[in-house]
């Protein structure tokens, strides 16, 4: 985004519920072809393209998985706190989401609420466990605060990643997504988009993608970004990108949902493609597009621009 320059709410909402939708439609596109190898995809898809259901969790075509509800129960504790919700009510929301007996749910993320429950510690131990669940539901972070300060965007990060996974490459790869999909809704382009990828490389160089294709990626945080930084690297477009990243399998949910977010903050919803919107469950999308626009209502950019388009206007 260019200092001091904040696009019009419309068009910021636009690409808000980009990133929520596309966050949904790269978990629904993945989940098909979760844990299968690129070699195993070909030989039953050739190109997996649609949302289809099926996949190991044999959902329903159209249906998402925890990387999405996780989204939502984050989105939902945020707006009933009105600003950032503390730790311990992030883990209230998980807690709740886990109650709710979600189609999947990932051994970190179980081990993090099970805490929360038996001892009521809303952070986790710093630990060598680096996953990825964290990253996967941090948009609202990203659609609450945008135009915040980077410290308190950074806080908030690490403080809904934290209630289950707490470890440095974890803790800069979220915070790295979160700026990465503000970048895209502040009209910063695939150029700013992949200046923060590089700007995490530096940080810490275990994610350094430029180097060989990351096939199969694990749920390791370094494996899952790596394959989406070399997906939205390589490619032009949403379609693309999302198809690039799916078909390499391993944790193809999370890494479809990761890269759908950041695409589709791109592209907006109005760039997305229809038959992929379309092919999500309707409950889904008007879910998605409720959370983004309510998250994005929270945010200081977002208020400051309608409140001096009504000042002009006035």
């Amino acid at each position: 985004m260019t200092p001091g320059f904040v696009p019009d709410p419309a068009v910021l909402l636009d690409r808000a519920c980009g990133a929520m939708l596309g966050l949904a439609i790269g978990d629904a596109l993945g989940a098909t072809v979760e844990f299968m190898t690129p070699r195993e995809i070909a030989a039953q898809y050739g190109v997996h393209d649609r949302i289809r259901g099926g996949g190991w969790l044999r959902l329903p075509a159209g249906e998402v998985t925890d990387d999405t509800t996780m989204t939502f129960a984050l989105a939902e504790a945020w707006l009933a706190a009105g600003a950032e919700p503390d730790a311990a009510a992030c883990a209230r929301a998980f807690d709740g989401w886990m109650r709710a007996k979600p189609v999947d749910i990932g051994n970190t993320v179980r081990r993090g609420i099970l805490r929360w429950r038996t001892h009521g510690t809303a952070e986790a131990p710093q630990s060598d466990d680096a996953g990825n669940g964290a990253a996967m539901r941090c948009l609202p972070v990203a659609l609450a605060l945008f135009g915040a300060p980077a410290e308190r965007i950074a806080a908030a990060a690490d403080c809904q990643g934290r209630v289950t996974h707490h470890n440095p490459l974890t803790d800069a790869a979220t915070r790295s997504v979160v700026r990465m999909v503000q970048a895209a809704i502040g009209g910063g382009g695939i150029g700013a988009v992949i200046a923060e990828a590089h700007a995490l490389v530096a940080e810490q160089p275990a994610f350094v993608f430029r180097d060989r294709r990351c096939d199969n990626p694990s749920g390791y945080i370094v494996d899952t970004l790596r394959a989406v930084f070399q997906a939205i690297d390589g490619n032009d477009g949403f379609e693309a990108v999302l198809v690039d990243i799916v078909n390499r399998g391993g944790d193809a949910d999370t890494t479809g949902a990761i890269a759908g977010m950041v695409m589709g903050a791109l592209w907006g919803e109005t760039g997305l493609p229809r038959h992929w919107r379309q092919g999500v469950k309707a409950a889904v999308r008007g879910r998605c597009v409720r959370l983004a626009t309510e998250l994005l209502a929270l945010s200081p950019a977002y208020r400051d621009r309608l409140a001096a388009d009504l000042a002009l206007a006035g």
